[in-house]
């Protein structure tokens, strides 16, 4: 196969994949009692080509999500980005806060007190505010970070008096779960919580994104209440590390 019909493969299939991955999505939405268009998708894009993202964003994707700082960064100048939002949806350590504030257009992955307050301090800085999500640690799993279930609340109304920072929903990442009717129940706890933190109406709290859902689980989590949805492999394949 020479270089020029392996790209266009490789462009024929993520576009193939985008197609059938909308399709599902909208139906999800529909069952949920809700319109294709109030469930969003985002291209994850974690070790993923520049050349290979690209043929995304040419297909009509308005969304990405990287997981390292140091490759949004790295990739950014090589992307079709007139139009599309960018979200940092991995664990963001307070060292590279400066770095990623004013770059990405929200920061899903907010799992501590700690890291608003530095998101915050570096907004200030620069004289902008961050949109961010609080991601919760659903499944209590040792192995992954964002806030406890428990003292989610508490932690809540005390990133509120914040300055420098939205709150614009929540994220999670539930465990990996066999079990439909588990995996469902995880997706259902955390739009229970969103919708107990929304109807708090605290103040610089606007819960208006639900992230939960990715390529192995996003229809399940649209009809659990998911806003947007984190797809990557089944758009461009396995990753290559």
């Amino acid at each position: 196969m020479t270089e020029k019909s392996f790209l266009e493969s490789r462009r024929a299939d993520i576009c193939y994949n985008l197609d059938v991955i909308s399709e599902k999505i909208a139906e999800a939405a529909i069952k949920s009692g809700r319109r294709p268009e109030d469930v969003r998708l985002m291209a994850v894009t974690k070790t993923v080509d520049p050349l290979f993202i690209n043929f995304a964003l040419d297909h009509g994707v308005k969304l990405i999500g990287e997981n390292r700082v140091q490759e949004l960064l790295k990739k950014k100048d090589e992307l079709h980005l007139d139009g599309v939002e960018k979200h940092l949806i991995g664990h963001l350590q307070t060292n590279k806060a400066g770095q990623i504030v004013g770059v990405a257009d929200m920061i899903q992955s907010v799992d501590s007190v700690k890291i608003v307050k530095e998101i915050a301090k570096q907004s200030l800085k620069k004289g902008i505010e961050t949109d961010v999500l609080l991601e919760i640690n659903i499944g209590a799993e040792e192995n992954k970070t964002g806030f406890d279930v428990g003292e989610f609340t508490e932690s809540v109304y005390e990133i509120a008096e914040i300055g420098g920072i939205h709150v614009k929903g929540l994220m999670s990442v539930p465990p990996i779960c066999e079990n439909d009717t588990i995996l469902c129940k995880f997706f259902e706890n955390i739009y229970n919580i969103y919708v107990d933190i929304k109807g708090k109406k605290i103040d610089n709290i606007n819960m208006q994104i639900l992230s939960m859902g990715m390529s192995g689980d996003y229809e399940k989590a649209i009809l659990c209440g998911s806003e947007l949805v984190r797809i990557g492999s089944a758009i461009f394949g396995p990753r290559i590390y």
